[in-house]
């Protein structure tokens, strides 16, 4: 670390609270990809740069403190972001206690917030006492210049940047000033020139102190750790009602964008990757997460791509995300030679007709059995996406999802209660229709006690998440999926499945 540290970077820790009793032993627990990238950015441009990951050391709010108050640096930056759609916001738990903890030891340092939340409710993230930045995207070049200032008497010079400004009575007032660029395309390799992998945590190995999701290691947990992920490109080029992701990249400082405005994907190239890749690889990982959300989309990226890392032979077990409508038969047979041994299918919902609409009617009528089955004949493992509660659900609606989960009966399955992320386009419905929504960060996390899912047209915030619930239960204590797991994976791993079914949620919004 150089001398003089620029900024501390703090992934917070929230997994207690936004995953009950699962955050013991069955969630994983990701490397902060995004802190990763920006203090690698930063000592690119000869800033030092140190991050604290509190969710990895499992650091008590003391320990925090005292560590920001030991390292000294001009500027603490919370990097609130997270592989999962909500994390954004979820991760807005851990962040602002421990920013007002740091704010209470040390009044003068400077506290910023850059993340999807950030980015989707940056007045009313400003409006927190203890914060006194933002960024209004991904906020590369703003970080930048912010630490080419002295973060205080120069912030107005600063775009891309929110601050809290005096008036001539001495009033704070919430500014936002002009919005900066994302980095473009053409600079990928040189503004987000990789991961600082060297700043992470670790006990004896780099990276032993992150595990990856239970079923990527085939329900396995002596096969989670070391774990990494990683992103091959930015980005999503649709903008279904209930994602967020393209919130980070909003170049306006309107009150009503919403992640749709701001749809679109940048790549880094192909080399670039594979080389990050095999550098994971020597650090002992295996299990390696590509977190794009539209990483089976564009050829001229992936092809290259997993033809170098298969020519590396860099023996990765990794899993990526695909729509259900853009996968590529003919490209399985790359996609498990280069070691993607798991993919994730955006389902969504069994009604053709509930689909189209929270899509927008971009998805193109496929047949889902059929490109369940090709995935899993090229000996691909499939990870089914199902979400519960859109607006135009019904009881029989949901029951067709869970239903068609059953017949399915993929690999894995992820079940969500449908949310109103902030930065999504149904959040600004919500807020435009006056639909309910959490009244705490802890109210968005799909497996909080607070989680609060929108009522649909038809059916009660409370139906929805229990219906969520007991289709969790129904999937994975199903005797046909525990049969599969057993026969693909082995006895243990099935007992591990049903150790994982006996921890219960429990929901503030069903009376527990």
């Amino acid at each position: 670390m150089d001398r003089t540290l620029d900024v501390l970077l703090i992934h917070p820790d929230s997994s207690a609270q936004a995953y009950q009793g699962l955050a013991t032993t069955y969630s994983a627990i990701e490397p902060p990809t995004w802190a990763l990238l920006l203090a690698q950015s930063c000592r690119a441009k000869g800033f030092g740069a140190a991050i604290m990951d509190c969710d990895a050391e499992k650091l008590s709010l003391e320990a925090a403190v005292q560590r920001a108050r030991d390292l000294k640096p001009r500027l603490v930056l919370f990097v609130v972001y997270g592989q999962n759609p909500n994390s954004g916001t979820t991760s807005m738990i851990g962040a602002t206690r421990l920013a007002e903890a740091i704010k209470q030891d040390a009044p003068g340092l400077p506290i910023g917030f850059v993340g999807s939340h950030t980015s989707a409710l940056p007045r009313e993230v400003l409006a927190l006492p203890y914060v006194d930045i933002v960024l209004l995207n991904e906020g590369v070049y703003a970080l930048h210049n912010l630490l080419r200032g002295n973060l205080k008497g120069d912030l107005a010079k600063v775009a891309g940047i929110g601050y809290k400004k005096r008036d001539a009575a001495g009033k704070a007032m919430l500014w936002l000033n002009p919005p900066q660029a994302v980095v473009p395309q053409e600079l990928m390799d040189q503004d987000l020139p990789g991961y600082a992998w060297d700043l992470l945590p670790y006990r004896e190995r780099p990276l032993d102190l992150y595990r990856a999701h239970f079923w990527h290691a085939g329900f396995d947990h002596a096969k989670r750790t070391p774990f990494a992920a990683i992103y091959t490109s930015l980005g999503c080029n649709f903008g279904c009602d209930f994602c967020m992701i393209n919130i980070v990249n909003r170049q306006d400082n309107g009150e009503d964008v919403h992640a749709a405005h701001s749809r679109g994907m940048r790549f880094w190239s192909p080399g670039f990757i594979a080389a990050e890749m095999e550098k994971l690889a020597t650090l002992g990982v295996q299990t390696l997460r590509i977190s794009d959300e539209m990483f089976f989309l564009n050829r001229r990226y992936y092809e290259p791509l997993l033809q170098d890392v298969t020519a590396r032979q860099l023996g990765l077990n990794m899993w990526t995300y695909s729509r259900v409508d853009t996968v590529r038969p003919a490209a399985l047979e790359l996609f498990k030679n280069a070691g993607v041994n798991w993919l994730a299918l955006g389902i969504e919902a069994g009604s053709q007709t509930v689909r189209k609409e929270v899509s927008k009617g971009t998805f193109q009528e496929v047949n889902i059995r059929e490109v369940c089955k090709t995935v899993r004949d090229a000996g691909i493992h499939v990870i089914s996406n199902y979400i519960f509660g859109f607006p135009d659900d019904t009881l029989e609606t949901m029951q067709q999802t869970l239903d068609l989960a059953l017949e399915l009966n993929t690999e894995m399955a992820n079940m969500y209660p449908c949310q109103a992320l902030p930065g999504s386009p149904i959040y600004r419905q919500a807020i435009r229709n006056g639909w309910k929504l959490p009244e705490s960060y802890a109210g968005y996390a799909f497996l909080s006690y607070e989680c609060e899912p929108l009522a649909t047209k038809h059916v009660s915030a409370a139906d929805v998440l229990r219906f969520r619930d007991n289709a969790f239960q129904t999937y994975f204590t199903n005797p046909a999926y525990l049969d599969l797991v057993e026969t693909t994976f082995g006895a243990p791993q099935r007992r591990n499945v049903e150790d994982m079914t006996k921890i219960r949620l429990k929901r503030k919004l069903l009376g527990d």
